[in-house]
C-alpha cells in the first residue's frame, strides 16, 4: 500500500471493495454455526423427546441426576421408578436421561 492508501484508511474512507463483504461473511458464519451446532443438537433433541414418549411399564433407565431403577409406572407427566427393593421414587419424565438396554 502506499502512503494516499493508508492515509485515507486512517481518516476513516471506507476501505475499496468492502460493500457487500461482510454481509457475505456474516452469512456463511451463521451457515457455518447451523450446520456445525444447532442442527446437530435439534437432531439429539428429537431423538431424546422420542425416547421419553417410548417409555414403557418395565424400562430400565437412568435420570440426569444418575439414578438407575426400572419404571413401575408411567403417569402423563412422571413416571414412578422403583430403585431398590421397597424403594420407589417418582421422577418427572423430563429428567430421564437414557433407557439402559439391560444386559441379560
Amino acid at each position: 500500500m502506499d502512503a494516499t492508501s493508508l492515509f485515507t484508511l486512517a481518516q476513516g474512507a471506507p476501505a475499496p471493495g468492502g460493500g457487500l463483504t461482510p454481509i457475505i461473511f456474516f452469512l456463511l458464519l451463521f451457515a457455518g454455526m447451523w450446520f456445525l451446532i444447532i442442527a446437530p443438537q435439534r437432531k439429539r433433541q428429537k431423538q431424546h423427546d422420542a425416547m421419553i414418549k417410548a417409555l414403557t411399564t418395565g424400562d430400565e433407565i437412568v435420570t440426569s441426576g444418575g439414578i438407575y431403577g426400572e419404571i413401575t409406572n408411567v403417569k402423563d407427566d412422571r413416571l414412578t421408578v422403583k430403585i431398590a427393593d421397597g424403594v420407589k421414587i417418582e421422577v418427572g419424565r423430563s429428567f430421564v436421561s437414557a433407557k439402559v438396554n439391560a444386559s441379560s
